[in-house]
């Protein structure tokens, strides 16, 4: 809104008003229809000067939607754009005249409008500016154009100095005055090709720019909410697609110079297909929208219309968004040359024209939609960065004892992208012993995942220097201390000695372990509750020792593996393990899927979880004797022939050479598929149980292995080879199946002995 100040008398006090005074009201109206008019325009505004904050600030807007709304509210007297311009040079400026101070920074206009303005200075005073949008199918401003732009201009400089000379003081005030200008009706233009339902109601003013808009406000508001790709995506098929009647929609994210697919919608399999992976600097629709930062149309790139490329061979038509990040509006939208984000792709049916209204409004679309992509991948990626961090942090292998078989799973918060604190060790020792830890730093941030890389640390160095439980628990907590955080930990130390079947158990204010008896029976190894990491207390910590049947489970756990709101958590998790047990029966990999997929919120936690399992086989020597384990360095080129001669060797050495052949064929699958995707170094563990052989596989790639069937085509075979091998495994082991360990997989199988 603009305000006047009026003097009634030149000794009475200038007063200020928020009402637009009726004279300064009646002159900027009657400058707006003149120029609109004149020039054919589909909206004007008038910007007046604030000396105040030395910006030019919109005063009165008339027109009708949607180019109303790409006028901006303010913008600064030196900002590259057209009324700012026309004010500081004195004349009237079209914004596609060449400027060199912003030609290295700002591409084609992004909307299908030109904009020329006028300023407004008489009486050795500077107003403002007077500016005008028109459709680009009009044509460029001619020099008859700027001569009546610039009449009009002069004339309102002209009324407003005359409105001064009286009393009034012309100020803008915070927001515009939105007018309409008589010209033809919105609802009469042609916004669709023959036979399409038009926008709005035909002869109701204002009706088609209405309704063009009401899809625009509500993907302002889905987007508001989105918090994954699958909503944006939603969201732009309700308000984008289905509104254009287009046939797909595929929105695509730029990154390393291509363009990749993040989601799609509608009939867009083959669209989505050759869009991805595709180069910036092709000469595709798709690249050519990014490049030029403007809505681009196959066929004809400098089209305003959407035509097929042969418009006899029946090919569907599309329209090419780019989509930009986070960006202030201003006067016509330039923009600079990274902010373009991605691309928004719709495939039409056939042929479809878009009026300079409905490329407006796509446009205003694709704004809102590229800070959504723009936020939602952002998120997704601090998401995959901080679960890349905290597994980084975790141990990449665990020791494991002839008498004690192990296995992790470190579970991320789903409802947050910040890392946590939460951690798992084992650490094998001479003589048998094995300390197994678990511990949680509070808080989601970098700041945890710092300390807890630290205390881990220390655990280790303290464990590995032979100390018993407490003495690691106190010694950790003195160190931690020292470190100048205000975080507090909790920790969970059992030193095991496997020749003995006892276990020393050290709590710092964390959960108890449990274990799980032969007969299924669970038992919580209690032990003195101490006090947390990071509390200062004089008293020692205290520890307390339990005896282990052969063929227990122990299962160590954060207090994300339960409910938060439960009762009793050991309770909690004690029904965790046991009904997992029944399950999953005497597998501990499967044992610890099975925990894990029962975890209440699986989908909504807020908290991280890691949970350790580890099953005592007990003291026999033959048993502890009969397990091999091979590491073998990435890449490696003769990594399958010596794991073929690992299983070969150890087989025999068991006395279990008739096995040794099918044993072979299975690890040399599975060594070679973690070669070649995991790319890391690989881990092969053998082991005879009571009347089988386990195998167990491990890399860093957490991306399970999937059998693939044999294709007839080029592409599919291709995409199958890798897993084809599987097959075999699956044929040859009595049972199998791939788990998340620790900062990758592990490949498991199981073969019966013959005559057990």
């Amino acid at each position: 809104m603009a305000s006047s100040r009026a003097v009634a008398g030149r000794d009475r006090e200038v007063v200020p008003t928020r009402i637009l005074g009726g004279d300064l009201a009646a002159v900027l109206y009657s400058a707006l229809r003149e120029a609109a008019n004149l020039l054919d325009a589909a909206a004007a505004a008038v910007y007046l000067l604030d000396e105040d904050s030395g910006e030019l600030k919109a005063a009165m807007v008339g027109g009708s939607p949607p180019p109303v709304f790409m006028l901006p509210g303010h913008m600064a007297l030196d900002a590259p754009y057209a009324s700012s311009r026309a004010l500081g040079a004195g004349a009237v400026v079209v914004m596609t005249d060449p400027d060199p101070q912003i030609e290295d920074l700002y591409d084609l206009p992004y909307y299908p409008y030109a904009i020329a303005a006028a300023p407004l200075i008489a009486g050795g005073r500077r107003f403002g500016a007077l500016s005008v949008l028109r459709p680009e199918t009009h044509g460029e401003y001619g020099a008859d154009d700027r001569a009546r732009l610039g009449g009009v201009g002069d004339r309102l400089g002209r009324a407003l100095a005359a409105l001064v000379r009286h009393g009034a003081e012309i100020v803008p005030g915070h927001m515009p005055v939105m007018v309409p200008i008589a010209r033809a009706d919105p609802a009469e233009c042609d916004y669709h090709v023959a036979g399409d339902p038009p926008w709005g109601v035909r002869g109701v003013p204002g009706s088609a720019g209405l309704s063009l808009m009401y899809p625009l406000r509500r993907l302002s508001d889905l987007l508001n909410q989105a918090t994954t790709m699958d909503q944006v995506v939603g969201a732009a098929r309700y308000c984008v697609m289905d509104p254009f009647q287009a046939k797909a929609l595929v929105l695509a994210s730029v990154g390393q110079g291509r363009l990749w697919v993040v989601g799609h919608s509608g009939d867009s399999s083959d669209l989505a297909r050759n869009l991805h992976g595709s180069g910036l600097h092709s000469r595709e629709p798709a690249a050519q929208a990014v490049r030029r930062r403007a809505l681009v149309v196959s066929g004809d790139c400098g089209a305003l219309a959407v035509e097929r490329r042969h418009p006899d061979d029946g090919s569907p038509s599309a329209a090419y968004l780019p989509l930009v990040g986070n960006r202030h509006v201003v006067d016509l939208p330039y923009i600079g040359r990274d902010s373009v984000v991605g691309v928004c792709c719709l495939e039409f049916g056939g042929p479809r024209r878009l009026s300079p209204e409905e490329r407006a409004v796509l446009t205003m679309m694709a704004g809102s939609v590229g800070p959504a992509v723009e936020r939602v991948e952002l998120t997704r990626k601090r998401h995959v960065l901080a679960e890349n961090l905290q597994k980084r942090l975790l141990p990449p292998v665990l020791s494991e004892s002839p008498r004690l078989t192990t296995t992790a799973r470190y579970e991320p918060a789903s409802a947050t992208s910040e890392v946590g604190g939460d951690w798992y060790d084992v650490i094998e020792l001479p003589g048998g012993r094995v300390v197994l830890v678990v511990g949680d730093v509070e808080g989601h941030a970098i700041e945890s995942a710092a300390v807890m890389g630290q205390l881990r640390g220390a655990v280790v160095a303290y464990a590995t220097e032979g100390h018993r439980p407490t003495a690691v628990v106190d010694r950790t907590g003195r160190l931690f201390a020292r470190l100048g955080t205000d975080l507090l930990a909790t920790c969970c130390v059992v030193a095991l000695d496997t020749a003995a079947g006892t276990a020393e158990v050290a709590l710092a204010g964390h959960p108890p372990p449990l274990a799980m008896g032969p007969d299924g029976g669970v038992t919580v190894l209690q032990a003195p509750p101490n006090v947390p990491l990071g509390v200062s207390v004089p008293a020692p910590c205290r520890s307390r020792k339990h005896t282990l049947v052969p063929g227990s489970v122990l299962m160590l756990y954060s207090d994300g593996l339960v409910d938060a709101c439960a009762p009793d958590p050991t309770a909690a998790a004690t029904t965790l393990l046991r009904t997992g047990s029944a399950a999953a029966g005497g597998n501990l990999e499967e044992l610890a899927d099975r925990v894990v997929a029962q975890m209440p919120g699986f989908h909504h936690r807020r908290d991280d979880a890691v949970l350790l399992l580890a099953r005592y086989e007990g003291s026999d020597v033959r048993a502890a004797s009969r397990t091999g384990h091979l590491h073998l360095q990435g890449h490696d080129l003769l990594g399958v022939k010596t794991a073929r001669g690992f299983v070969d060797d150890a087989l025999r050495a068991w006395g279990l050479e008739e096995m040794s052949e099918d044993l072979q064929l299975v690890v040399s699958e599975v060594v070679t598929n973690a070669l070649i995707h995991a790319g890391s170094d690989v881990e092969v563990r053998l082991r005879v149980l009571r009347d089988n052989i386990r195998m167990e596989v491990r890399d860093s790639d957490s991306e399970p292995p999937v059998p693939s069937a044999f294709s007839l085509t080029e592409e599919g075979s291709a995409q199958a080879e890798s897993g084809r091998g599987l097959f075999l495994v699956d044929a040859l082991a009595s049972a199998w199946n791939s788990s998340p360990s620790g900062r990758g997989k592990t490949v498991w199988l199981e073969m019966a002995i013959p005559g057990t």
